[in-house]
Parts: C-alpha cells; sequence; structure tokens
C-alpha cells in the first residue's frame, strides 16, 4: 500500500506547485480562454482566462507514478502503464483541440468526427496492446463484457480475430463515452475536477479490494480475477492526486481552465481503469454525474430535431441550454451552488456505485 500512498502525496504535491507554474506560464504566453457568445452571460467574464490546465494534472500524475516506483523500487506493470499511455493519447488529442482553438482565437477547435478519428487511433493501440502481455494466464484487458467484474458475455465468442475487432468497437464506445462525459461536465469553476476526484477515489478503492481479494493470492471462489490491481491503484491515486491540486487553482473563480487536454485526457484513464480493473458498466454508475450531463445534451439535441421536424421547421427545447449545468445558469442559480449541488449527485453516485461493487463480493462470498 505504499506505493499508492507515495502516488497520492507526490500528485498532489506536484498538481499544487505545477499548477500555480503553469498559471503564470500560460498567462505570459497567451494561452487564453475563449467563451462561446451564446453561452450564459456570466461566463463572459471568464474570457482570457488560461487554459490547457490539464496538462499538470497529466504531467503529475505521471511523475507521480513514477515516483512511487522508484522509491519502492518495484517495476512498473504492464496494465498501469497501458492506463497511462491511453490518459496521454487521448489527452494528447484535447490537447490539439486547445491548441487550434488559441491559434484561431476562437471556442471552436478540432471538429467532432477529428476528436473521434482520433480517439479511436489511440483506442485501437491500446486494446492491441492490452489483450497482450499475459501473466498467470490474465492480460490487462479481457474479452468479456464487465459490470462488477467479467460477466459471461464473451466479444471472443466467434474466434480472436472477430473478438479483438468487437472489443475495440466496444472500447470506443467507453472511451469516447468517458472523455465526451467529463468533458461536458467541464463547463463550470471545478466541478468536473472535483468530481473526477470522488470517482478516481473509488478506483483506488476498488483497485485495492481487489489486490486484497486477488485470485492471484487467495484462494477463493469469489476472488478477483484482474492482472496487475494494485498498480492499478496506484495509478487511480496518482490521477486523483493530481485533480487536487489543479482544483485548488480552479475552484470558483478559477484561475485557470483545464481544457480539452485534461477532460479527454481525465475521461480516458478513467475508461482505461474501467477496462483493466474489468468494471466497465460499474463506470457507468461511478461516473452517474458524467452521464446525466452527457444525456441531458443528447436529449436537447434530439428533442430539438424531432420537434423541428414536426413543426415545420422550428424546433423547441427541453432546457434553455444544454448541457445540464447552464440551464440552472440561465434559471438564475449561483455557478457556485451549481457545483456543489452537482458535487453532491456524484457523491452519491459514487456510493452507490461502492455500496454495488462491496454486496456483490459479500453476497457471493458468503
Amino acid at each position: 500500500m505504499k506505493l499508492v500512498v507515495i502516488s497520492a502525496l507526490v500528485s498532489v504535491v506536484l498538481g499544487l506547485v505545477g499548477t500555480r507554474w503553469f498559471i503564470t506560464l500560460a498567462t505570459r504566453k497567451g494561452w487564453a480562454q475563449y467563451v462561446r457568445d451564446d453561452g450564459p452571460v456570466t461566463h463572459q467574464t471568464k474570457r482570457g482566462t488560461p487554459q490547457m490546465g490539464g496538462i499538470p494534472i497529466l504531467l503529475s500524475a505521471v511523475a507521480a507514478y513514477a515516483v512511487a516506483h522508484l522509491v519502492t523500487w518495484t517495476p512498473p506493470t504492464a496494465s498501469g502503464l497501458l492506463v497511462l499511455f491511453l490518459m496521454l493519447g487521448t489527452g494528447f488529442v484535447g490537447f490539439l483541440d486547445d491548441w487550434r482553438k488559441i491559434r484561431r482565437e476562437r471556442s471552436l477547435g478540432l471538429t467532432g468526427r477529428e476528436k473521434l478519428i482520433g480517439q479511436a487511433l489511440v483506442t485501437v493501440i491500446f486494446v492491441v496492446l492490452a489483450t497482450r502481455f499475459p501473466r498467470d494466464g490474465l492480460t490487462p484487458a479481457s474479452f468479456h463484457i464487465s459490470f462488477l467484474r467479467d460477466t459471461w458475455v464473451n466479444l471472443a465468442f466467434a474466434g480472436t480475430t472477430i473478438g479483438l475487432i468487437l472489443l475495440v468497437l466496444w472500447a470506443n464506445v467507453i472511451i469516447a463515452g468517458a472523455s465526451n462525459g467529463v468533458n461536458l461536465t467541464d463547463g463550470l469553476d471545478g466541478q468536473a475536477a472535483g468530481a473526477c476526484v470522488m470517482v478516481f477515489g473509488a478506483y483506488v478503492l476498488v483497485a485495492i479490494w481487489q489486490f486484497n481479494q486477488s485470485c492471484q493470492t487467495v484462494a477463493a471462489a469469489h476472488c478477483y480475477a484482474v492482472r496487475d490491481p494494485l498498480d492499478l491503484a496506484v495509478v487511480a491515486a496518482a490521477v486523483m492526486g493530481g485533480c487536487f491540486g489543479f482544483l485548488w487553482w480552479n475552484a470558483f473563480p478559477a484561475r485557470l481552465f483545464m481544457g480539452d487536454v485534461g477532460s479527454l485526457g481525465l475521461g480516458g484513464a478513467l475508461a482505461g481503469l474501467a477496462i483493466t480493473t474489468r468494471t466497465e458498466l460499474l463506470m457507468v454508475v461511478l461516473g452517474g454525474l458524467f452521464v446525466i450531463v452527457t444525456m441531458s445534451s443528447i436529449l436537447q439535441t434530439g428533442y430539438f430535431k424531432l420537434t423541428k421536424r414536426r413543426n415545420g421547421g422550428v424546433g423547441k427545447r427541453l432546457f434553455k441550454m444544454a448541457p445540464l449545468h447552464h440551464h440552472f445558469e440561465l434559471i438564475g442559480w449561483e455557478q457556485i451552488t451549481i457545483t456543489i449541488r452537482f458535487w453532491i449527485i456524484c457523491g452519491l453516485c459514487v456510493a452507490f456505485g461502492l455500496g454495488l461493487f462491496y454486496a456483490e463480493w459479500v453476497t457471493g462470498a458468503s
């Protein structure tokens, strides 16, 4: 457990110091936030705030992971490195999006298609590598769709090649969903960062529990068949610590925004942990806030298009504005009120998800 503690502490310190240094750098370089003209009026005051703050989050997590292994003189694992690769890969796609916004001095970066293509390329590499490196009969990723552990649904039912194709498609759904969910939630000061602290903290607990009940060390019928659970806890702790350090400067009123480099990277890390810990569908519960925010945008778009066809080209909206937090802004809620209430929702989702995870083990073990 020393690895996990060191990783978390180092990441918090690096996140605090690194984010403060990055604010100075981004301000000097003019890496400023460009705000949508059609957004809430209160957001116009944020114009010019430095962005791409996800860079210190991701770098703090990677550095903390490395320091933890150097201090304890333990080698990194395939699972841990692959999750970090997925985080940095999706984060790089977000960096390209942020950089285009800065260069063009507009709030529009990469197109939706360009983002999906970039994420898909990273996903293919991740999946191909994650189905390699067997140890004790386990690879970092499984061909089974998982919830609280692997289910009976096997994507390799028709052979390894078809299974790999199906796994790539399934992983694309998970990774794109998680990345864009965090991205959409990152609309108010501290909202996404605070939620990520809770969700990644939950994965620290999940991975530690899997390590303590691992089939590699515990001869029990209800043990967990996960390749490197302890190292996955180290990764989750590193990302959680980086978010903690960043949140100090991102809390209302924010002095720095994480940008797409942060939101897409954090979403990638979340999806990577879900895949490697065999808890893919549990991620939907733990990250329930991200699901709610994403669904609000999907419903808004779908309802507008449907009513537009039915009303002779005049569409209606379910919400005053999507994602959901902007709707509450427009009906008069203060930003800090929305953020705290959304954190409460996130905490409830995390508590419910952890409860499901533990209840399944207790029921199966009894």
